[in-house]
């Protein structure tokens, strides 16, 4: 079956919905999610939006925020374009109907690590959820917006699957192979323009705050397609997550986030022995940048062999904690645990890649007619460590200059000749009888990467993460080739990929930098003030 639009949207967060919005004033989107419509890393963002709303802040506070915490790496352009018009665009989100909180006839600021100000802006703390609810009623209020739930992408379609092939030096996207998970077949969507927004890569990790959708399937398909990966290395690992145990007594491997909003009003780190040990690390103490807080964490753990360390927030009243954080309240509590009178177990948990497929600031990427947005695009924003809040501002921004710029270039396009461009291919695949001979990859890719590829690496770490990786990625690739698409077998494959240009671009960079820390380089250096860029020259 075949399908055509003017614009492919691949995911349905933040940017994806507030790209689809835009665009469809000029022409018709159609949106493909592996889940839900609401399912994404935007609707588990707890914290909020960082943008200068107060007359206590500014743009020049807010950017050298964002720079300091980078750690060198971030683009000033990039960093600018975000600050710059986040306040237009936290009002757009407003009159879209987004009930942020409020307090003395203005927004209620709260305040996150490596702020210098109360600058974040949310709903109490189920900020992503009450986004993604307006910009879904939104997007299915338009007559120019369809959305195709339970839908996975396999591939993007270039020159690389014409029929006879054609061989170009700047390849286009003309769409993409999508897997129709109810009806078992794929389709051959066919676009003008695509649009990549479909998260982060958490789920390679035993640990992770990420829905199970978020197997990194944009950056995969956009890597195989030829597009520019960087700064793979940095991933985020949010400080504190719930430790909870399933009833067999192992650890849960969806982490639910206890916002960084919590320690803002004032909650504290602790060891099991009840001692708070944060300020020997830092002069921020509790509200120091998430790599210092999270490698001070492990290493509390690693000293003293717990499993876990405490987050007090007894601190606060439990009225305040009601009012402010009812989502974390209420989960706690269904856990056993009053947060107002006792202490919240936590541990470090994967939750957002700074990497992925390079954009410019217009969101477009190495690959003509693509563009790439979100936790899926390294823009340069966050450089080596992503500051509190700026993903979702990242989102807003970026999916507004895309929407704008797509528009111009609509204009001179030129429409691939469709004839060119053949059908799914299944001939000689076979259904997966022998599925759990692979399915456990899945499990050991987790295993290597939390081991091998966390929060402290070394060359000997990565260097045995890579031998292991590549085998399973091979076995996987020939698994592939002979059997039919299912979205798990796609979400693997992926898993496998994303993992190895994680592990490649960590033994790349010779020294400790942000997210990324080697014990073989314990510290910066100049020489390494680049991003490390990788990509797949496809033929």
């Amino acid at each position: 079956m075949r399908i055509e639009t003017d614009i492919l949207v691949i995911g349905s967060g933040i940017a994806g919905l507030s790209f689809a919005l835009k665009a469809a004033k000029y022409s018709n989107v159609l949106i493909v999610t592996k889940k839900e419509q609401a399912e994404s890393n935007t609707n588990y963002a707890q914290g909020g939006i960082a943008a200068v709303t107060s007359p206590l802040d500014s743009y020049d506070l807010h950017i050298k925020d964002t720079l300091e915490c980078g750690a060198g790496l971030c683009h000033l352009d990039a960093v600018e374009q975000i600050v710059k018009n986040g306040p237009r665009l936290i009002q757009e989100l407003m009159e879209h109907g987004v009930n942020f909180s409020s307090s003395n006839g203005g927004l209620d600021l709260g305040k996150e690590g490596g702020h210098s100000v109360e600058r974040i802006v949310h709903s109490k703390d189920l900020t992503g959820a009450e986004i993604e609810k307006s910009l879904v009623e939104k997007a299915g209020a338009s007559k120019n917006i369809k959305v195709l739930e339970h839908h996975t992408a396999v591939e993007l379609i270039t020159e690389h699957h014409f029929k006879p092939k054609k061989r170009v030096k700047n390849k286009s996207c003309y769409g993409a192979y999508i897997y129709d998970e109810n009806y078992k077949k794929i389709l051959t969507v066919l676009s003008n323009m695509t649009l990549i927004c479909t998260g982060g890569i958490g789920q390679v990790y035993l640990h992770t705050t990420n829905p199970q959708i978020a197997t990194g399937d944009g950056i995969a398909m956009a890597y195989r397609s030829g597009c520019e990966i960087a700064n793979m290395e940095f991933v985020q690992f949010h400080p504190t997550s719930l430790y909870e145990k399933k009833p067999d007594g192992s650890p849960e491997g969806r982490s639910f986030l206890i916002s960084e909003a919590l320690r803002g009003a004032g909650a504290v780190l602790r060891t099991k022995q009840g001692q708070e040990f944060m300020n020997n690390y830092d002069p921020r103490s509790s509200l120091a940048p998430r790599d210092i807080v999270a490698r001070a964490i492990d290493n509390e753990m690693k000293k003293s062999g717990d499993e876990y360390v405490y987050l007090d927030a007894t601190g606060l009243s439990e009225n305040e904690i009601k009012n402010n954080f009812p989502n974390i309240y209420h989960k706690c509590i269904e856990t056993g645990i009053n947060i107002a009178e006792e202490y919240i177990p936590v541990v470090p948990a994967a939750h957002y890649i700074c990497g992925g497929v390079v954009s410019d600031l217009n969101g477009s990427s190495t690959l003509n007619n693509l563009y790439v947005l979100g936790e899926t695009a390294m823009t340069g924003v966050h450089g080596a460590n992503r500051l509190a809040s700026n993903s979702l501002l990242e989102a807003l921004v970026f999916a507004d200059k895309a929407a704008i710029n797509c528009k111009d270039e609509f204009k001179g396009i030129k429409k691939a000749n469709s004839k060119l461009i053949p059908d799914w291919d299944e001939s000689g695949t076979e259904n997966a009888e022998e599925w759990i001979l692979i399915s456990q990859n899945s499990n050991e890719i987790k295993q290597i990467m939390s081991n091998y590829v966390g929060i402290v690496r070394s060359n000997l770490r990565l260097n045995r993460a890579l031998r292991r990786i590549k085998l399973i990625k091979k076995e996987i690739e020939i698994f592939y080739k002979k059997t039919r698409i299912t979205r798990e077998l796609l979400e693997l494959r992926n898993m496998a990929l994303i993992s190895y240009l994680i592990i490649k671009s960590a033994l790349m960079r010779k020294e400790s930098r942000g997210l990324h820390y080697n014990t073989d380089y314990p510290q910066s250096t100049a020489k390494y003030l680049k991003d490390t860029v990788i990509s797949n020259q496809i033929v």
